[in-house]
């Protein structure tokens, strides 16, 4: 994380004052529009062209970085109300390269609603449940306080101020799909991995590259965003895998073995570890178990075997957590969201 700037820090407060008076109940339209910049340098008085320089400068580096939202313009409906007065939102995507519609929460920070950040990117956490995720991902509701945490977290300065984005895991209730194009079924790996993030470019405010793209989740959603990480080194930087399956074990592989060899994580490591470490493919593994879950085992034995070349890992283990939601909250508290966001892009300010 390039540190967190006091600016951005401080605003938090403020923001979620403003926001708090806009709560509304579920179900009602929500936007996630942005402010509208202020232009760089505009007041005067004596410090004015040294004020207009250094805004001129930080809006340059905003926009090398940031990409505007691209469109269209989703349409959202509120499912939850933070805390802070920030609001969940939910809309249905249409997947054009999958083919695959489903529900996508999201949840915007209170410093995305900012001017000082009004021409900066933000950098995106997609978080996946256990589970079947489906119909619901379980992180958007507010009982868990994934969003609330990392509010509280960006303002003590442990975490970037993430846009959490939180799609459907699997198309039904019935199968696990490992996050996979898997011959013959709905193509939940060109969702997540494309369909997903081209939506988030297309409504927010995003950054380029891929220091501003991260996934996690707990159990069969850690193995979608440890396995996308490792797959696709190229879109997204960083992934906080808590309880993870490690292996592809969907029975609908069957028939289908280079496919799904293709999909293992270990294989990916393998392949990923054995070319040289460097700023363009370094990947940041962040592992999370519990010391009464037995995935702690198999990540251990994961972390022994992968560490190398671009593959950096950590693990952060959870005294007494159990497999659950919960604990990987607390987990993430510890040390992993402090930990991915020092190797992520933070927001720029412009005075």
């Amino acid at each position: 994380m390039k540190r967190l700037s006091k600016a951005l820090i401080a605003t938090v407060a403020l923001c979620s004052v403003a926001l708090a008076s806009g709560c509304s109940a579920e179900g009602e339209p929500v936007t996630f529009d942005g402010p509208s910049a202020t232009p760089a340098g505009r007041d005067g008085g004596s410090d004015g062209a040294a004020t207009g320089e250094a805004a001129g400068e930080a809006a340059g580096e905003a926009a090398a970085k940031t990409l505007m939202p691209t469109g269209p313009k989703a349409e959202f409906t509120t499912q939850n109300t933070v805390d802070d007065g920030t609001r969940i939102g939910v809309t249905t995507l249409h997947g054009r390269k999958s083919g695959f519609t489903g529900k996508v929460w999201v949840w915007a920070p209170p410093q995305y609603f900012d001017p000082k950040y009004a021409k900066s990117g933000f950098p995106v956490l997609i978080a996946l449940p256990g589970g079947n995720g489906y119909p619901n991902n379980y992180w958007m509701g507010t009982d868990l306080k994934l969003q609330s945490s990392i509010s509280r977290w960006s303002k003590e300065g442990k975490s970037l101020p993430f846009i959490v984005v939180m799609p459907v895991l699997n198309p039904d209730d019935k199968y696990y799909y490992d996050g996979s194009d898997i011959p013959g079924q709905p193509k939940m790996g060109t969702w997540m991995t494309e369909d997903v993030p081209d939506f988030v470019r297309a409504n927010f405010r995003t950054f380029t590259s891929r220091d501003g793209w991260a996934f996690m989740g707990s159990s069969s959603g850690a193995f979608v965003g440890l396995k996308s990480v490792l797959k696709h080194p190229d879109r997204f930087k960083a992934v906080i895998a808590s309880g993870p399956d490690i292996v592809p074990d969907s029975p609908l592989w069957a028939g289908h073995p280079a496919e799904q060899a293709a999909n293992d994580p270990e294989k990916l490591a393998r392949a990923l570890g054995a070319r040289p470490s460097g700023k363009d493919t370094d990947v940041y593994l962040a592992f999370q178990a519990g010391t009464k879950e037995s995935a702690l085992r198999k990540v251990r034995a994961f972390i022994r075997d992968h560490t190398k070349g671009p593959v950096k890992t950590r693990l952060q283990v959870i005294q007494d957590g159990e497999h659950n939601a919960r604990t990987y909250v607390q987990g993430m508290e510890d040390g992993s969201i402090e930990w991915i966001s020092r190797h992520m892009q933070a927001p720029v300010a412009t005075p």
